[in-house]
């Protein structure tokens, strides 16, 4: 793996993989079961993880409670200058993660490098906070008192993130709940877990004090040991709905803050005044992009009126000629999916498509790997797949597929898009690709989603914001990242103040009215 510094990595990949946990800025290894870490496009074995177990998660927990106190004191400008540090070394090592991505999901590394970048911008906003500490203050809110309030960190918080963006989802959390003074367990995605072990090592160069940042790999046995642990004040997540719901539930019982992220079915607009070829770029790079293993993928493309007429046939072309290849060849536009299961589960999903009577356009399950580069046969390989003629009441339509499967539905009116979107269970993101003002202002007060775009496919929102998924897109009141991110990691405290003199005369106050 290359690094665009001269600067090495203190491990290698391979290094990293056997390694598997990093606790109290040492990398360990448990004595527990291990899984096999895979290449996707190969379908080779490159290495083993170790997954923790309760103890192992314990220890991690342990080390970020004794790191804690001297981490919350030490000041937040100073906290500050290690994430300026750390910033500095992701920058000269971002294509050594986006290779790292590449090599263990599949996407391809124009898209990995991608990634990198977004999580770079999150590192880039949690360096100015101690702007977004500051408290407030109220000189004289009575007589001879004080008022003001203060921002303090919670403790240890944990981040239990997924395969699809292991980089980027685990930036989200960490550099935020650590700039602003809390000690931090990850526990990522066992499926691509180098990534995570590379930003501990980065970390660690930038000076981050032991214990402070603590990475376990793990299966559900980790998960429910970090949400039922005692020291463990807030946890975020992002995954499917079933287990952020769980996430969420367990983890209030527990007396947890909790910000849990889900699944999503997001719903592309295309009015008949559209851009045609603008919408058809938009749907192949938001519906095919990293294989459509996205939270903000678009699986679902609402044509009203005669927009149909016009994009299907050219959106048949351009999945028919989607370059599907091996994720290291940067003429690559979409790589393989994850896993084996995964693959077998779009497949079915595919099968299920056709049973369920809507028509397959073009149909990825014929996809040879050996098309995607030399070594690749072996490799979890599907093609972009198109479905025309859905319906509401459809399987395809109504589940999260994660996967390259685009499903076109037409209807009469943008009225009648706005309510099948609305109808959905998930809130997560929403577009709109349209030439005309007034249907973009109404579709977007109108719609009942977190995340809008307006011919803007997959409208995530920049640091200085806030990931903002409803209904059961998400489960929690604050969300990832941005200021909201920054309420969600810290504690307000209201400190009310007077000081006597001798020659103010005071009395007894037997109301609850200051005077």
């Amino acid at each position: 793996m290359s690094a665009t510094s001269s600067q090495p990595l203190a491990l290698t990949r391979t290094d990293l993989i056997r390694s598997s946990n990093f606790i109290a800025g040492q990398w360990t290894a448990f004595p527990g079961p291990l899984m096999d870490v895979t290449n996707p496009a190969t379908g080779a074995v490159t290495g083993r993880v170790a997954l923790a177990n309760r103890g192992d998660v314990d220890a991690a927990v342990a080390a970020a409670q004794a790191a804690f106190p001297a981490w919350a004191d030490t000041p937040p400008i100073r906290r500050a200058r290690v994430l300026f540090r750390f910033l500095e070394l992701v920058n000269q090592h971002k294509d050594a993660l986006a290779h790292a991505i590449t090599a263990e999901h599949g996407k391809v590394f124009t898209d990995a490098q991608g990634e990198v970048a977004r999580g770079i911008d999150i590192i880039e906003f949690a360096c100015g906070i101690p702007q977004l500490l500051k408290g407030d203050f109220t000189d004289q809110v009575s007589t001879g008192i004080d008022n003001w309030t203060l921002r303090q960190p919670l403790g240890v918080v944990a981040g239990i993130t997924p395969f699809n963006f292991p980089v980027m989802v685990p930036m989200w959390m960490f550099p935020v709940a650590i700039a602003a003074g809390n000690t931090f367990v990850l526990k990522p995605s066992p499926t691509d877990p180098t990534a995570s072990l590379l930003m501990a090592d980065l970390f660690k160069q930038a000076g981050l004090p032991d214990g402070v940042f603590n990475v376990v790999q793990g299966d559900k046995e980790a998960v429910d040991a970090l949400i039922e642990h005692p020291d463990v004040k807030a946890v975020s997540f992002v995954g499917s709905t079933p287990i952020a719901n769980y996430i969420y539930e367990t983890g209030a019982r527990h007396g947890k803050r909790v910000q849990a992220l889900g699944g999503a079915k997001n719903h592309m607009i295309v009015m008949p005044d559209a851009d045609i070829d603008q919408a058809v770029d938009a749907l192949i790079g938001a519906g095919y992009g990293s294989a459509g293993e996205r939270c903000m993928a678009i699986s679902v493309a609402v044509l009203v009126g005669d927009a149909a007429d016009k994009l299907v046939p050219k959106l048949i072309e351009r999945t028919k000629a989607l370059k599907v290849l091996n994720g290291t060849n940067l003429a690559a536009e979409m790589g393989p999916i994850v896993t084996r299961a995964a693959h077998e589960r779009i497949s079915g999903y595919i099968d299920l498509g056709v049973k369920e009577g809507a028509q397959l356009l073009v149909d990825g399950r014929g996809f040879d790997g050996k098309q995607a580069g030399e070594g690749c046969e072996g490799g979890f390989w599907l093609g972009g797949t198109l479905f025309d003629h859905v319906t509401p009441a459809m399987r395809i339509y109504k589940e999260e597929i994660f996967g390259p499967v685009l499903a076109c539905l037409e209807v009469g009116s943008l009225d009648e898009a706005l309510a099948l979107i609305n109808a959905n269970p998930y809130g997560n993101g929403t577009s709109l690709f349209t030439g005309c003002g007034a249907a973009a202002r109404k579709f977007r007060h109108e719609v009942a989603v977190g995340q809008v775009g307006i011919n803007v496919p997959i409208p995530v929102p920049l640091p200085f914001f806030s990931f903002t998924g409803w209904r059961g897109s998400f489960y929690g009141d604050l969300h990832a990242y941005g200021k909201q991110a920054v309420r969600f990691y810290t504690e307000t405290k209201t400190v009310t103040e007077r000081w006597f003199d001798e020659d103010i005369p005071s009395g007894p106050n037997m109301t609850i009215h200051l005077r």
